[in-house]
């Protein structure tokens, strides 16, 4: 009897994603290694077009009394899943990429002459503001969510880890080693977080959690 491959993902996942592994008779492991929560801002200032680089973002803005006032502006943002649920409540999404880096890109060519307020997070990257500094646009950020790190040790020996964020993969080191795991991870950003540490690396293809899935499936079926 071979023994059972031991996934660990880095963060919760929902029933629907966690079965597609369990069905293929993989056992997993499920610990948050980072929270977010919502934090207390105002809505002033803003400029005509709105960021969101995450859904944390939009959750905490559906969350403040003066959310409707919002949905007139035009909005551009980071992740499918963000779209989606940006569109669901009456915001008018004008552009989204898979990567803040090709965001950056967009608005910078295309819609420079425009101004932006960026909903963010106090983990944010740099990339995207300082794209839009560098361009000299008319830009401000007001920050809606707080990630913390929620380190903690594994006992289990694994065989693959799933991560979905830089933060995500400096909160699992501050506890654990990688050594021969195999990481998978949701996107060039979260992998360049490992690039020193490890070399089994796989990238999904798109930068959604069911993608990183997919390519779990792949490796082990």
């Amino acid at each position: 009897m071979s023994k059972s491959i031991q996934i660990l993902s880095t963060k919760k996942l929902s029933t629907e994603q966690k079965q597609a592994l369990t069905t293929a008779n993989l056992e997993v492991i499920e610990v948050d290694f980072i929270q977010t929560e919502n934090k207390p801002f105002e809505i002033k200032d803003l400029n005509d077009n709105l960021i969101f680089t995450s859904q944390n973002a939009v959750h905490s803005i559906l969350s403040h009394s003066k959310s409707e006032e919002l949905k007139s502006k035009n909005v551009f943002c980071v992740g499918l899943k963000t779209k989606i649920l940006l569109s669901e409540n009456g915001f008018n999404v004008v552009a989204y990429t898979g990567y803040a880096a090709d965001l950056a890109e967009i608005i910078t060519l295309i819609y420079r002459s425009e101004s932006y307020t960026f909903f963010s997070g106090n983990l944010r990257r740099e990339t995207l503001p300082k794209a839009l500094k560098d361009a000299e646009m008319k830009f401000n950020e007001i920050q809606v969510y707080d990630t913390s790190l929620t380190p903690q040790k594994i006992k289990t020996v694994v065989d693959a880890i799933l991560f979905y964020s830089p933060s995500g993969v400096e909160s699992y080191l501050k506890e654990n080693t990688i050594k021969k795991e195999t990481c998978f991870c949701i996107g060039e950003t979260t992998a360049e977080a490992l690039h020193k540490i490890t070399k089994n690396i796989v990238i999904a293809d798109q930068p959604t959690v069911e993608d990183v899935i997919e390519d779990v499936l792949q490796e082990y079926k």
